[in-house]
């Protein structure tokens, strides 16, 4: 028994909810550093702070990916993690930027720094199941499309959330000044509009998707790889399957290492970088005039390489039946670590477009070939827990690069962020190496190669 092919708006809604995750994810990265150097954080200590995110990822992914794997409801196997982790991501999203109301409890900017931690758990509960729905519904030639699909959704939702600031304060005259010490008006409405969205995008897939039974999903396997296994939930389970891991995880692990190494570095450092290098305003300036106006243009230039990424993710899967997933992932990270590498030299705020839409290529690489890659070497009883483990490897260089980004910004680098974007850049060219040696089970070049 194969599974059913689904027809193209059949795949967009099943990952419409992503949408909505992704214009609070984009929200969180564009503005939180913002935020937090608001609430009184140095620049040299914001990657510490910013160790929350990747820390929940690597706490919460797997466990919801081992539970989702067993979550057999009249509501679906995936679907109740959506809906609590975009509840509760709104809740994060709505009180970050308004930590300061708390302030008689604890400083403004540990409670936002809590709120935080929230936002991204919840945000990392939602995820990890819409990658595994991908894989539980589409047959296996159906992937790519599937994962490329995701990253246009994913794309438009980063764009709506990026641009939202910006949008409220240059074309609906929401007020962008604040007392130091205080949240501009415009962002604290950007992440209620954003909260609200989540919610509402999550609610489409939840209406519109059908997911496979148990039963079902056994039908599909191979007679020799069916397993029926224990109904109980046994979470040390995860360590015995981390063990376990396919070949192709294996290598995949280094590419996804650099390439989040350098993603992580890109979503800390660019506000500080682009004040700084490219607005010669000092370090310690964070509630002029000016540095609300740097801010706001990280969130255009974010949402231009985000923008890019839903455009590209239509063609990449043309592009890798024609040179193969591989090289079609290298190629973008070769592309999109130059961009990176590129802002050292860029002297005006316009010129930043050009250097972010070579990052957009290799944003929607990222979030399409790994998974697309990745899918076809996984059980489908095991899908949700691997694809949580395959987390740790996103979210381990980001709690390296939080625990030492800052130190060497300020000791190698002369307290100037700017360089920490030239690193990301490298990183993401060391990925584009490393991605030539993955095994890819499903391209039947390789498959033709083992068998000689």
């Amino acid at each position: 028994m194969e599974k059913r092919r689904l027809g193209f708006w059949e795949i967009w809604n099943l990952s419409f909810g992503f949408l909505g995750i992704q214009m609070g994810f984009a929200l969180q990265n564009a503005n939180a550093s913002r935020i937090l150097q608001i609430f009184g954080a140095d620049v040299h200590s914001l990657s510490w702070f910013w160790i929350i995110p990747p820390l929940m990822g690597l706490i919460v992914q797997p466990i919801v990916g081992h539970y989702s794997d067993r979550t057999w409801t009249k509501f679906g196997r995936r679907k109740p993690y959506f809906l609590v982790g975009a509840l509760l991501a709104a809740v994060g999203l709505i009180m970050m930027p308004q930590a300061g109301i708390f302030t008689s409890l604890l400083p403004a900017l540990w409670i936002g720094a809590g709120f935080l931690m929230i936002m991204d758990a919840s945000f990392n509960i939602a995820m990890e199941p819409f990658r595994a729905l991908v894989a539980d519904l589409l047959p296996s030639d159906q992937r790519t499309l599937g994962y490329s699909v995701q990253t246009v959704l994913i794309g438009i939702g980063a764009v709506i959330g990026s641009w939202l600031p910006y949008a409220l304060s240059n074309w609906f005259g929401v007020s962008s000044e604040a007392l130091p010490g205080e949240v501009p008006l415009h962002l604290i409405f950007s992440f209620i509009i954003g909260a609200a969205f989540l919610v509402g995008a999550v609610m489409v897939t939840i209406l519109t998707t059908k997911e496979y039974t148990n039963e079902e999903l056994l039908s599909f396997e191979l007679p020799e790889n069916r397993v029926v296994e224990e109904e109980k939930a046994r979470i040390w389970d995860i360590f015995t399957d981390f063990a376990k891991m396919p070949k192709t995880m294996r290598q995949l692990a280094w590419v996804q290492f650099f390439s989040w190494f350098g993603l992580f570095g890109m979503w800390v450092f660019t506000t500080p970088a682009i004040a700084h290098h490219i607005y010669e305003l000092p370090l310690s300036d964070t509630s002029s005039a000016t540095y609300q106006k740097s801010g706001d243009w990280v969130g255009i230039i974010f949402g231009v390489y985000n923008g890019v990424s839903a455009i590209i993710a239509f063609f990449l899967p043309f592009i890798a039946k024609k040179i193969g997933r591989k090289t079609t992932h290298a190629i973008a990270l070769v592309i999109g670590g130059l961009g990176l590498i590129s802002i050292y030299f860029v002297s005006s705020p316009n010129m930043l477009i050009v250097s972010m839409i070579a990052v957009g290529v290799a944003w929607a690489s990222i979030l399409a070939m790994p998974y697309a890659i990745l899918a076809g070497s996984i059980p489908a009883r095991k899908m949700g827990v691997y694809m949580g483990i395959f987390n740790f490897f996103i979210v381990l260089p980001q709690i390296i690069n939080a625990i030492i980004g800052g130190p060497i910004v300020k000791y190698l680098y002369g307290g100037n962020p700017i360089f920490a974007l030239v690193t990301s850049g490298v990183a993401f060219l060391i990925a584009a190496v490393c991605v030539l040696k993955v095994y890819d089970v499903d391209d039947k070049t390789e498959l033709i190669n083992a068998k000689n």
